[in-house]
């Protein structure tokens, strides 16, 4: 079993569409509950992931989880950790979409949307409600483009996300993290 996992834990990112993490040892987490005495040699708690890789991380570390019938117990809710958090907010400044003014819309799209996919499908697995800052990173980022392509909006962000969020009512398959959040 732990072959098979270990092989999973190592073919998956490429499954996903992203680059395999080459060097990070796969790490097996679990959730002891807090009465248990013993441990397994392979697994680890969500506390305790030093040296493990931080991709993917407890969104509650070894906090308390909602009470049962006998009080609070541990939880581990796989979510995106706060290091690759701030790393794809990063790729995604590194894109700098708002000096991109002479391309179209869909252009950006097909340009972001494979790489956006592959996190919502990597990161997005067990927790997808943690992604919706990704979302929002990149929606602000495109109202900011269309400030930039459209003399209309220079300086006006407000009209800018409106516009947009008309975008998303005609075509809202357009990108692909528009499937995490909704425009009201």
């Amino acid at each position: 079993m732990t072959l098979s996992l270990t092989a999973t834990a190592r073919t998956r990112p490429a499954s996903c569409g992203l680059p395999s993490p080459r060097g990070l040892r796969p790490w097996v987490l679990s959730c002891i509950p807090g009465r248990r005495r013993s441990r397994t040699a392979k697994t680890r708690t969500a506390g305790e992931t030093s040296g493990a890789p931080a991709s993917i991380s407890s969104a509650t570390p070894s906090g308390a989880a909602w009470p049962r019938a006998r009080g609070y117990f541990t939880g581990f809710s796989p979510a995106i950790s706060a290091t690759a958090r701030k790393a794809k907010g990063k790729q995604i400044r590194d894109w700098h979409l708002n000096r991109r003014s002479g391309t179209d819309l869909s252009i950006l799209a097909k340009e972001i949307n494979p790489q956006v996919q592959g996190w919502i499908n990597y990161y997005g697995a067990f927790y997808r409600s943690e992604l919706r800052f990704l979302a929002w990173r990149i929606n602000e980022h495109l109202a900011r483009w269309a400030m930039h392509k459209f003399k209309r909006f220079r300086g006006k962000y407000a009209k800018a996300m409106a516009w947009l969020q008309k975008v998303y009512q005609y075509k809202p398959g357009l990108f692909a993290h528009w499937q995490l959040i909704a425009f009201t």
